[in-house]
């Protein structure tokens, strides 16, 4: 099965939601990791209390925050939008989804970076599919 990785730097928010999501979302289309060049000694609590409220799902179940180097080979790598700093690894596909990092922000600003990457995963879902 194809894999996917979503990376950022710091592996705590956007790459953890989008994790999450591809799992939800995208199971059955590809495997779905998140990873950093730097860990969090948690997932952002904000993420994870919207991620259970809007999805019922919890995050902090099944993941934590993981460097590069604790993840598979992968096929596509996906960077949220770390501009310069953002990590390198390699892969057949990689695309930027240039998300704002929603941390520290309103839970309405939260959740609209959330439906970013639940509908940036759809798409990629899709381009997946045609592979």
């Amino acid at each position: 099965m194809i894999k996917v990785a979503f990376i950022c730097v710091h592996n705590s928010c956007r790459s953890q939601i989008a994790e999450a999501l591809g799992r939800h979302l995208a199971g059955d289309a590809f495997e779905s990791y998140s990873a950093g060049t730097e860990t969090k000694l948690q997932i952002n609590q904000d993420a994870v209390r919207l991620m259970k409220q809007l999805y019922g799902i919890d995050m902090e179940a099944t993941q934590r925050s993981k460097l590069l180097s604790e993840i598979p080979p992968v096929d596509i790598v996906v960077t949220m939008g770390c501009n310069v700093e953002c990590p390198y690894l390699p892969c057949k596909h990689r695309e930027d989804w240039r998300l704002d990092d929603p941390t520290g922000k309103s839970d309405e600003e939260f959740i609209q970076v959330i439906k970013q990457i639940e509908q940036k995963m759809l798409e990629l879902k899709n381009f997946v599919g045609v592979l």
